[in-house]
Order: structure tokens, then C-alpha cells, then sequence
């Protein structure tokens, strides 16, 4: 070569040893990342794997559409898991469209000056409150108040106000990951801004909205206290196998409640039962968000970016 520098090899593109270095850095940066990746799922997996096998002898379809037999000591969980969907589906009803609206208006539409500020501190300030907060809250707004008493209704409401934030705060920040140019561009072919935001960056922000749903879901499911004090109750006879069961004005079983119940309050009741009772509950979470990662999957397929 002119004036260029040979490696000992003798050719210009063979490996040097500072380029052998930073790879062998680079593969133990790899190395001990995807170690600590492993020790964070490893609690997990250990965590699953001991309710299966400690729930193992009572895991049956029987044992999901069966109802509780004596004294919530034998049976099947039916009646709290058709509670929990209802519980769950008409807080979403209520938390999901309120959200992401909320959302829309505080990145795309709100000037940032100190209301908005504080609007965005009073969201984030209440995803960290206590659930039995809420539940009071729930208490007081809903079941005193509004004149709705002890029901699924009351219960829902309570929920959805919880689960609120956490979708407003995700759907913020997907909003505010679409390139600010995708906006410009529309706007400059004459779009206006409500047009930009329906077909341009709610399409590309659907996924992170969805996360906010998935995290939503997932607290909606395991809370106890705000359903225990607005709607949940001990048992409720229902037939089995009914879709619908309850009345929205009714109180019905739910599975965190239920799960709660029969570990605390009822004697001798088999652990099977009761592990089995946590699994059907984590089959429950792990269903809906599910559902969930595979729409955002599909929808972040279509992304242009």
C-alpha cells in the first residue's frame, strides 16, 4: 500500500488486535447483560413453576367451570372468574377511551404552561397512590354518592379511576415518540390537526398505547381492596356454566377477592385449591395480555418508521 499501514497479515482488512479487544469486550458486555436478563426471569419462572406444581392435583377444566361446593372448600372458581371479566372488561370500557383522549389532548392540543404541568404531576402523583385509597374513594364517590351501592357498576368505576393514569402517562409518551416532522409534513399538505393525529400519529403510536392497556389490565385483575369495599362479595350462588351471571347493579365474586377468601377466612380448605385458584388467576392476566401483545404486534408491523 501507499503510505498505508499493513497488519501483520499483510492485508489492509484483516483483524487487528485493538479490533480483537473490542470484541472480546463486546462479547462480555453481551455475556453479562444476558446474564442478568436470565436472574431476572429466573424468579419468575421459579415463582410459575412452583403454583403449577402445588396446584397440580386440582388444575382441571372441571375446576374452572365449576362452581364453589362446600363452603368454598371444594368446586370450581366459575363464578369469580365470569366476576373478574366483568370487573375488568367495563373498567376498560370506562378507563381505556377516557385515557387515551386525555392523552391526545395533553401532548397534541395543551400549551405547555404551569396548568398543564401541573395536570401531568397531579396524573403521575395519582398512579403511585394506594389502592385502598381508591377503594375509599371508590366508596365515597360511587357507592355513597352517586347513589350506585355495593355493585359491579360501583366496583368498575373504582377500578377504572385506578387504572387511569397508567394509560393517560402511556399514551403520552407514545404520542410524544412519533417524529415531530410526521406532524409538520401533514400540515404543510393541509392537513388539519385532528386529521394528523387520526391517521398519522395514533396509527404509529397504537403500540405503546396498548402497553398502557396491558399494564392497566394487569392491575385492574389482582387488586382487592378496591373491589372488596365497592362490589366484590364472599360468595354469590351461580349456576354453573351461565355467561351472565350478574346484573351490573349486582355484586359478584371475583378471583383476587375469592383467592383472598379461601386463604384467610375459610378453614381447611385443600392447597391445591388455593394454588390453583393463583394459577387460573395468572392464565387470566396472561390471556388478556395476550390478546393485547399480538394486536400491538400486528399494528407495529404496519409502521412506516
Amino acid at each position: 500500500m501507499n503510505g498505508g499501514e499493513q497488519t501483520p497479515s499483510g492485508t489492509p482488512f484483516a483483524e487487528t488486535s485493538l479490533t480483537r479487544r473490542h470484541l472480546r469486550r463486546q462479547r462480555v458486555a453481551a455475556a453479562v447483560f444476558g446474564l442478568m436478563a436470565a436472574l431476572m426471569l429466573l424468579p419468575l419462572v421459579l415463582l410459575v413453576g412452583y403454583l403449577v406444581v402445588r396446584a397440580w392435583p386440582a388444575l382441571s377444566w372441571d375446576f374452572i367451570t365449576d362452581v364453589p361446593r362446600q363452603g368454598m372448600r371444594a368446586g370450581g372458581v366459575w363464578p369469580a372468574l365470569v366476576g373478574t371479566v366483568y370487573l375488568v372488561v367495563l373498567s376498560l370500557l370506562v378507563s381505556a377511551p377516557i385515557g387515551v383522549l386525555a392523552g391526545i389532548y395533553l401532548n397534541e392540543y395543551a400549551k405547555d404552561n404551569w396548568f398543564t404541568r401541573v395536570v401531568h404531576l397531579a396524573v403521575v402523583n395519582l398512579a403511585g397512590v394506594p389502592s385502598i385509597v381508591h377503594a375509599l374513594f371508590g366508596v365515597g364517590a360511587f357507592v355513597l354518592f352517586a347513589g350506585l351501592g355495593k355493585s359491579i357498576l360501583a366496583a368498575s368505576l373504582t377500578v377504572a379511576i385506578m387504572t387511569l393514569p397508567v394509560i393517560i402517562v402511556a399514551t403520552r409518551e407514545a404520542l410524544a415518540a412519533v417524529p415531530q416532522a410526521f406532524r409538520m409534513a401533514c400540515w404543510n399538505l393541509g392537513a388539519s390537526r385532528w386529521q394528523t393525529i387520526r391517521t398519522i400519529v395514533l396509527p404509529n403510536s397504537v403500540g405503546g398505547i396498548l402497553t398502557g392497556v396491558i399494564l392497566a389490565v394487569c392491575r385492574a385483575a389482582g387488586e382487592t381492596a378496591p373491589i372488596m369495599f365497592t362490589g366484590a362479595v364472599f360468595f354469590k350462588a351461580v349456576q354453573r356454566g351461565v355467561l351472565l351471571p350478574y346484573k351490573p347493579t349486582e355484586q359478584c365474586m371475583a378471583l383476587s377477592y375469592h383467592l383472598l377468601t379461601i386463604s384467610t377466612q375459610v378453614p381447611d380448605v385443600p392447597q391445591p385449591v388455593m394454588y390453583a385458584t393463583a394459577v387460573v388467576l395468572l392464565c387470566f392476566v396472561l390471556v388478556f395480555n395476550s390478546a393485547a401483545i399480538a394486536v400491538r404486534v400486528r399494528l407495529r408491523h404496519r409502521r412506516k418508521w
